[in-house]
């Protein structure tokens, strides 16, 4: 009966046998009449006791059950039902757009205009690492977007003045063969901005794909715990020429 509505062919074979018997039972009554395996038994009744479809008692150390009177389980089943068909009909079932297309821009200025919008749009990280000069430039609304509670970490390629925490700076060693200027911005873990200089021309691209999403946050937590590595611990790699010379190679 009960397996129209979604039960189990045991709970339906355990609830009739109870609809059906003006006592109370316990479990092996129920096994014997329901011909439910004992050791199914137990759990079906459980089931149907979390479901609010029958009452239970001791008598004489033994648990005995009692269905619900029949009309008060099909109102409990309408409304149910009813309400089940209202959350339907409000389900919103729109898909939520995933951009995953990748756009490239050029131009200096261009760059920095889109990397001051995307800073603005922040509505809980701004991770963002890039020479001195560039950070600076964007810094009073690093501090702002700060005092609003969203977090900033910031990676410097050469000193700035803040007071803000979370700043990390490397300044790079003369012989630092790989560090070239660069811009990285990710906001929300969800979308990023990076642009560096090729052939003297600044580049750059900026995505929502997860994936690239996700390697560029890597990338910068990277950058940063190498910086803070070799701060700490400046004297000791620096004399070790073999860790010296893979440490020059690094872009960060």
């Amino acid at each position: 009966m009960l397996q129209k509505f979604g039960f189990t062919q045991y709970e339906s074979q355990v609830f009739e046998v109870l609809t059906s018997s003006s006592d109370a039972l316990d479990a092996t009554s129920i096994v014997k009449y329901s011909h439910v395996p004992k050791s199914k038994v137990y759990e079906v009744l459980n089931r149907l006791v979390t479901k609010g479809l029958l009452l239970t008692s001791f008598q004489e150390r033994k648990k005995l059950y009692y269905a619900l009177p029949l009309e008060t389980t099909i109102e409990r089943l309408t409304s149910e039902f009813k309400a089940n068909i209202q959350e339907l009909k409000e389900q919103d079932y729109s898909l939520t757009p995933v951009d995953d297309r990748v756009w490239t821009i050029q131009n200096k200025q261009s760059i920095n205009s889109l990397l001051t919008n995307k800073i603005q749009t922040a509505q809980n990280s701004i991770y963002i690492s890039g020479w001195n000069e560039d950070i600076e430039s964007v810094l009073p609304l690093l501090e702002n977007q700060k005092d609003k509670g969203i977090e900033v970490e910031i990676l410097s390629v050469g000193v700035v003045e803040t007071i803000m925490e979370n700043l990390h700076i490397l300044l790079p060693d003369e012989k630092h063969e790989a560090l070239e200027q660069h811009q990285l911005v990710i906001i929300d873990e969800k979308d990023i901005l990076f642009a560096g200089v090729e052939q003297q021309i600044w580049q750059g691209i900026t995505t929502k794909s997860r994936p690239l999403v996700k390697f560029f946050t890597e990338f910068f937590h990277h950058d940063v715990a190498l910086t803070e590595i070799t701060k700490k611990y400046e004297t000791t790699l620096m004399q070790d020429e073999d860790i010296k010379e893979i440490l020059m190679k690094l872009r960060y």
